[in-house]
């Protein structure tokens, strides 16, 4: 007989018994609800324990208002007779997690200190604290990126090739003090800067947060076009003093953030590169050509690391478009001085349409898979034809949760969302490149509002923790489901199903080991489902 799951519904603040863990949605009429928090309240799907051996757990987001619904029921010893079964193959084992995150920029500092004290805490909680969604990266811009309120560097004395007058901004110290919108609500608004907003994430955090460096731009009196944006690569050649300063610049930047408790898993050799190389940029880029890129790594960055107090930072270069694979890696990775110093590749999703993830990622791991894959930027709401938030987008919520199992099932270690929380406008951003976020604030409100996206990265940054390794899966006939399976170190499965079309869709799960789970997908959900296997 099939077992049927109970579902929580958490829609509305009336929805379920109105306790602290409720979803107080809201729709603002773009497909499906958000859900608002404030200082006091937040839902919640707190610390699941695994459950016992014949059990399972699932967790359900879906575009009709279910919320990480929990629900549990029992593994049965006998199929179902379901039409669909997903055969869990645990001999096939792949790539290991690292972990899934969001980008401390200055924009999504503006706006989480923006809010009173209470709420500030309460979003942070959200992301890094046990009870929120498991985020392990935080993605931290060297200087300014676009999403910042203004152009600079941390060494904008020019000549400076000593670094003698390096010095963090006052978006990583004192942040108030270059923040003129932010004195309308100065009386919300605490003195607490990035770095302190970091530390608070990471004293939340059960484990340590894994913290990436990018720069987006050197200073402009390095660089051949005398300006931080637009078309334009460093002066000179490899192993020049431009090179080797800019090199000297990180090593730098992670001694300033050293001096506060902050060390960093990896720096990337640079935000986009071809955007400063190929295309006349309107914010801030820095050019690089890969055969540029791997000589600056191999002469003048990997040594720099090596010599200085971080020598255990990784490098990850590329940190761009997957359309650059496997040529980018071939060029850079060929060369056996670069790749020494190098311990991965960084992807982003802007183009993932154009550029097959089997051709791109799956042949790359196939010729250099001692390098890991790493998903460094991804957002809604980028392109011109559907631009900035739109609050409660369901639609937005599955291209997250379809990138995101498209590149887990060709190897890539992680996925790092771009800013933590942007304002209504999708911003501030000084050039106007509004975008979305899985939290927007309003700070008029003092609230803040989780997005459908928030709970598409809650399937996996939540069940999937650092150390899982993808196992392999087989369908019984040809489905329209997506899905990405793993083996936790607690010795727990974890599947995350993605259906994206209006068919509700029964099937079950053979796991060899423990037997068979019923289950369904609803008709454009999210389903998570956790089982122990010992």
């Amino acid at each position: 007989m099939r077992l049927t799951i109970l579902f929580v519904l958490c829609i509305g603040a009336s929805a379920t018994s109105g306790d602290q863990d409720d979803c107080v949605a809201r729709n603002f009429g773009h497909g499906s609800v958000v859900c608002e928090c404030n200082a006091s309240h937040c839902d919640s799907v707190g610390s699941p324990h695994l459950p016992r051996v014949g059990q399972f757990m699932s967790f359900l987001s879906s575009k009709e208002g279910r919320r990480l619904a929990r629900g549990q029921g029992q593994v049965l010893k006998n199929s179902t007779g379901a039409a669909l079964r997903l055969t869990i193959v645990p001999y096939q084992k792949y790539q290991k997690i690292k972990g899934f995150g969001g980008a401390m920029t200055d924009a999504a500092a503006i706006n989480i200190l923006s809010l009173s004290g209470g709420t500030q805490n309460q979003l942070l909680r959200q992301y890094f604290a046990p009870e929120g969604i498991g985020y392990s990266v935080v993605r931290v811009p060297m200087a300014s990126c676009d999403f910042s309120t203004r152009l600079y560097t941390y060494a904008d004395t020019p000549g400076d090739y000593g670094l003698n007058n390096f010095t963090l901004s006052a978006e990583d110290i004192n942040m108030k003090e270059h923040w003129k919108w932010a004195l309308m609500a100065s009386e919300q608004i605490s003195n607490l800067p990035k770095i302190p907003l970091i530390q608070k994430a990471q004293a939340m955090s059960p484990k340590p947060l894994s913290l990436l460096a990018s720069a987006w731009s050197a200073p402009a009196w390095m660089k051949t076009n005398g300006a931080l944006t637009g078309k334009g690569t460093l002066k000179g050649q490899p192993g020049g003093k431009e090179y080797k300063t800019w090199a000297q610049y990180y090593v730098r930047f992670l001694e300033e953030y050293g001096k506060f408790n902050l060390s960093f898993w990896a720096v990337t050799t640079g935000n986009e590169p071809t955007a400063g190389e190929m295309t006349n940029y309107s914010f801030q880029a820095l050019g690089f050509r890969p055969e540029t890129q791997r000589d600056w790594v191999a002469m003048d960055l990997g040594p720099a690391l090596h010599a200085s107090l971080f020598p255990e930072t990784q490098i990850i270069i590329l940190d761009d478009q997957r359309l650059l694979l496997p040529h980018w890696a071939k060029v850079v990775l060929s060369d056996v001085h670069a790749a020494r110093y190098i311990h991965g590749i960084g992807v982003h999703w802007y183009m993932d349409g154009l550029a097959p993830a089997e051709l791109t990622l799956g042949t790359t791991h196939h010729l250099f898979p001692e390098y890991f894959l790493f998903g460094t930027e991804a957002c809604a709401g980028f392109s011109p034809l559907d631009r900035g938030v739109k609050l409660g987008s369901w639609e937005r919520a599955e291209e997250y949760a379809h990138d995101i199992i498209e590149d887990l099932n060709h190897y890539v270690t992680g996925w790092t969302d771009w800013n933590l929380a942007l304002d209504l406008g999708g911003g501030p951003n000084w050039v106007k490149n509004f975008v979305d976020s899985p939290v927007i604030v309003d700070s008029e409100k003092d609230v803040f509002y989780k997005q459908p996206m928030f709970y598409s990265m809650s399937h996996f940054s939540k069940f999937l923790w650092e150390g899982s390794q993808r196992l392999g899966v087989s369908y019984s006939k040809p489905s329209t489901l997506e899905s990405s399976v793993f083996m936790r170190l607690d010795g727990a499965v974890v599947i995350v199903v993605l259906n994206r079309f209006e068919e509700h869709i029964p099937f079950e799960i053979w796991d060899p080991a423990v037997g068979f789970i019923p289950i369904d997908a609803p008709a454009h959900s999210i389903l998570t489902v956790v089982w122990a296997t010992q």
